[in-house]
């Protein structure tokens, strides 16, 4: 297949209010394109992102930024944790890290969650912000519970993790890397210093585990300790927020499916995973060709790139029928919001739980919600979410 270019301006005003028109053109012209600005083949296909992520000749192949020395607290944050790792190394990661996060955590976590979304809805008004004053605290009050530290740290850990992320969309300006410098080397300290505090006083909590956890006789050093454990909080922050908000603001727009879900039609448990496939929290998940390899008849040559559109392939009709419609009731509904293979989301389990508990939390209390103003997106697209959506009961 020949290479050419496919219009994509990932950075375009339209484009980020909007980005399935775009995604399904991207589809009508094959499975796997080339896209000569940013120098990747893309994955546009259920099918074609599927093998992406299913096949081990696909890896995440990690490579410092430069220049190496400015940006090392960045980079050791990345380069010591399983997401940018493959074959021996992110076993290895997965699996001390697997040990730790299944010991009972999430199960245990529930009735804490509970508590918490009842006690975060008391708080709300007549008007507020579904994001800021809601779903944007819960998910890092449960990882600060999960991982044993104070709750009131919450604004500090949410801010280090956004301006970690900004650094995974294209493009990013200078600014953009001295916030991720400066938030990864507070970040880095803060773990660190928790981390020591629990090896001389262990407590029921994910650190002690990871602190615990072994593997054949290894464990996590400290680099992997504290990069482990900052993946766990950004991972977990940055989807639950975009799945909430993303996928709320479809309820918010959609009534008629609302009611399915408050009139008992449809339990929030089938309704979340539309949530999660409607409007993608994370669109792009890129891999390195490690051997060549033919993905949906196109080769893909040894050390080149291939992004995965996972918002398209979310939107696949092939996979999905009337796919651009907002079905709460969708079931089977095999969406890739937490990837594939290997990779596929460690805390996936937390996170449905998480969000099945406040997305019902809040309808039970607030079942006729509704929009305050047309809500600002984000100036992001691989992180797709909103700025603040403002409702009124």
């Amino acid at each position: 297949m020949t290479r050419y270019a496919v219009q994509l301006d990932p950075g375009s005003p339209a484009f980020l209010r909007d980005p399935y028109p775009v995604l399904a053109a991207l589809r009508a012209n094959g499975p796997v394109l080339w896209h000569e600005p940013m120098g990747v083949w893309l994955a546009t296909t259920h099918d074609a992102v599927s093998q992406v992520l299913r096949n081990r000749a696909f890896g995440r192949l990690w490579s410092d930024w430069e220049p190496a020395s400015q940006m090392e607290p960045f980079n050791a944050l990345h380069r010591n944790q399983m997401m940018e790792n493959e074959d021996q190394v992110h076993r290895r990661l997965r699996g001390l890290v697997s040990k730790a996060f299944g010991r009972g955590h999430v199960e245990r976590m529930r009735p804490r969650i509970e508590q918490l979304a009842a006690s975060m809805v008391d708080d709300l008004g007549e008007q507020f912000d579904l994001l800021g004053d809601y779903a944007e605290p819960m998910p890092v009050f449960v990882i600060a519970d999960l991982l044993g530290v104070p709750r009131e740290d919450h604004v500090r850990l949410r801010d280090w993790s956004q301006a970690i992320v900004h650094m995974y969309e294209p493009n990013v300006g200078a600014l953009t890397k001295k916030a991720a410098i400066e938030a990864s080397t507070a970040f880095s300290d803060y773990v660190r210093g928790v981390v020591e505090l629990r090896r001389s006083a262990p407590g029921d909590d994910l650190i002690t585990d990871l602190i615990e956890a072994r593997d054949e006789g290894t464990r996590l050093s400290d680099d992997e300790l504290v990069a482990s454990v900052v993946l766990l909080l950004n991972a977990g922050h940055e989807a639950s927020v975009n799945v909430f908000g993303n996928g709320f603001h479809a309820l918010l727009q959609h009534p008629d499916q609302m009611a399915r879900i408050t009139g008992g039609e449809v339990s929030v448990e089938v309704a979340l995973e539309e949530l999660i496939r409607f409007d993608a929290p994370l669109q792009l998940f890129e891999r390195t060709a490690t051997a060549d390899v033919e993905v949906a008849g196109q080769l893909i040559r040894s050390g080149e790139r291939i992004a995965c559109l996972m918002g398209s392939a979310n939107r696949d009709a092939a996979v999905f029928e009337a796919a651009d419609a907002f079905d709460v009731g969708r079931d089977p509904n095999p969406h890739v919001g937490f990837g594939m293979g290997l990779h596929f989301c460690l805390g996936a389990p937390l996170a449905r739980l998480e969000l099945q508990i406040s997305i019902q939390t809040l309808l039970d209390r607030y079942p006729t919600l509704r929009l305050v103003g047309e809500p600002p997106r984000r100036p992001t697209w691989v992180l797709r979410g909103f700025e603040r959506i403002d409702v009124t009961t």
